[in-house]
């Protein structure tokens, strides 16, 4: 009786909504979907696109609705291992398990086989029935016969060009973390089930598949730009011998060192690569299809922030480090503000005060004497023990000339205080250094990513300063010489006309970069943009296992 009363209640709702034109109030249809019932895919590719007028050739997005039979569908999970050589592909592969495991549960109900593939991990699941399904699996009639192997590469990516470098093995962390093979199974937030398959096996994933009719395979795991495409299960395998291969895209990381080509964020790299995919191998879909549920994405980390402080009217830094900050930095993920110093009262930085919840300091001034609030400001950052990193002027930055106005504040030892420098003037204008790496930049005792990429010797485009002798702080990366050019006196006539010219100073666990570098035609040189580029991923970083340098006994030339 009861239940009666409810159902023609429930039919009156629904009718009622459809006179008002509401939505009915009534589960979606989506989470009744069946056992059995086929999936709706909404898979995206990337299609060539003929030139437009005065054009080239390019790319469009295609999408197309795929409905596939749950029975004839499989879903493979790549390396999800429960720790890696990197620790923070071992950090995303923890923060992607939930999302997975998530996805994989709702695959499973609705009739989709679910194989594990935690290569090299078969040891740890020996007896397990699941691991045993994968075995017993009947040879196929068409197994491929080099479907164990690894597939770096089909025919129809030679039509493109691989969209990141994988630099150190694609690890991001400074110092790069060091290499092995520490994983023992699958990590542990992936369920395993009897039903399911555990296998890293070409042959036997092959075999599995065929014995069961499954023509579609859904990718997901670690890492996309390597094992996923690659592996003997990978995408490029099941793709090239007939398989409708697709790759979950949300359920994916990649190894991408974003210090390295094509200097973009980490994530963006990962986009790159679905890209490539989609362009080159085949389709892929989210998530969403699967759970209905939002795609899964990485937490933010909270970008950092780098407030630029200018005051310099000879090299024009107000103009070359807002565009240099624009291409090379905020691509990889960090904020950046500016403060420059009022054109109508030079000594004035307003806005200084942003420094107080910045994580780096990036100075370019000259001979400055700031506000009293000011320089109280920048006192601060750098007695927090926060980074900086300082080019040209900053070594004289607040070595004001004169009489300092009223209010107003200098710092006269902030070269050697804080930078570890010497200045003492610069040698003739028209004399330009050639600059070549350092002892120390030789010997192993810096911080050599911040000299990644960066080709000596190299032709500095100003003057050169003289800021020997260094702290014994210090630790020099690159040198600059004036030799066999008009005016420059005979060495033997002369003091020494080599002077570093990019060093790291550390005070406590302060990390400093200055260069002398910072001519307008320095910034056209790809060799400085690296430098500077690098010196600034490398002093954001704050993990505790790259807070000693050791400086070496030996010494640059000038100290």
């Amino acid at each position: 009786m009861i239940g009666s009363i409810c159902r023609r209640l429930l039919s009156c709702l629904v009718l009622a909504a459809l006179i008002v034109g509401l939505e009915p109030a009534i589960p979606q249809a989506r989470s009744e979907t069946r056992a059995g019932e086929p999936l709706v895919l909404n898979a995206r590719t990337c299609v060539s696109s003929p030139a437009t007028s005065g054009g080239s050739p390019g790319f469009v997005v295609k999408e197309e609705v795929l409905r596939v039979d749950p029975a004839h569908t499989a879903i493979i999970i790549c390396d999800m291992w429960d720790r890696h050589w990197c620790r923070g592909a071992t950090h995303r592969v923890g923060e992607l398990a939930p999302a997975m495991n998530r996805t994989i549960a709702a695959a499973r109900a609705r009739g989709v086989l679910i194989v594990h593939a935690p290569s090299s991990c078969m040891g740890f699941y020996k007896d397990h029935p699941a691991r045993r399904r994968a075995q017993s699996a009947p040879r196929a009639a068409n197994l491929p016969g080099d479907i164990q192997g690894w597939c770096d590469r089909i025919p129809a990516e030679e039509k493109g060009v691989y969209p990141v470098d994988q630099k150190d093995g694609g690890c991001d962390d400074i110092p790069v973390c060091p290499q092995g093979s520490p994983w023992r199974r699958q990590v542990a937030g992936i369920e395993i089930r009897d039903e399911d398959a555990i296998s890293d096996s070409g042959v036997e994933i092959w075999n599995l598949l065929e014995s069961r009719g499954i023509d579609t395979a859904l990718l997901m795991g670690v890492h996309t730009n390597m094992c996923v495409l690659g592996r003997p299960f990978g995408l490029r395998q099941l793709a090239r011998h007939g398989k409708r291969a697709i790759l979950v895209r949300d359920l994916t990381d990649t190894m991408y060192n974003s210090r390295s080509w094509p200097h973009v964020s980490h994530f963006q790299g990962t986009q790159r690569i679905i890209e490539h995919i989609e362009k080159y191998v085949g389709p892929t879909i989210a998530s969403t299809d699967l759970t209905g549920e939002p795609p899964f994405r990485f937490r933010p980390k909270g970008e950092p922030r780098a407030v630029f402080v200018i005051g310099d009217d000879e090299y024009r830094t107000a103009e070359t480090l807002p565009e240099f900050a624009r291409k090379e930095l905020e691509p990889l993920g960090v904020r950046c503000q500016f403060v420059v110093a009022d054109p109508k009262s030079p000594n004035d930085f307003p806005g200084v005060e942003a420094l107080d919840s910045a994580e780096l300091l990036v100075l370019s001034a000259r001979r400055r004497a700031p506000a009293e609030k000011e320089m109280a400001a920048i006192r601060r950052f750098i007695e927090a023990g926060k980074p900086v990193v300082g080019i040209r002027t900053a070594c004289h930055a607040f070595d004001l000339r004169g009489k300092v106005p009223p209010g107003h504040a200098v710092w006269r030892t902030f070269d050697p205080d804080v930078l570890g420098g010497h200045y003492a003037g610069h040698y003739g204008n028209g004399l330009r250094p050639e600059v070549t790496a350092a002892v120390d930049a030789t010997s192993g005792v810096v911080p050599v990513e911040i000299l990644d990429g960066v080709r000596v010797p190299f032709v500095g485009q100003g003057s050169l300063y003289k800021t020997a002798p260094l702290a014994k702080t210090t630790a020099t990366l690159l040198i600059g010489e004036l030799k066999d050019q008009p005016g420059a006196r005979p060495r033997r006539q002369s003091q020494s006309q080599s002077q570093p010219v990019a060093w790291i100073n550390r005070k406590g666990a302060a990390r400093i970069f200055f260069t002398s570098l910072g001519h307008p035609g320095d910034f056209a040189r790809p060799e400085f943009r690296t430098l500077l580029r690098n010196a600034v991923v490398w002093a954001l970083d704050r993990q505790p296992e790259s807070k000693d340098v050791t400086v070496s006994a030996a010494r640059g030339p000038g100290r």
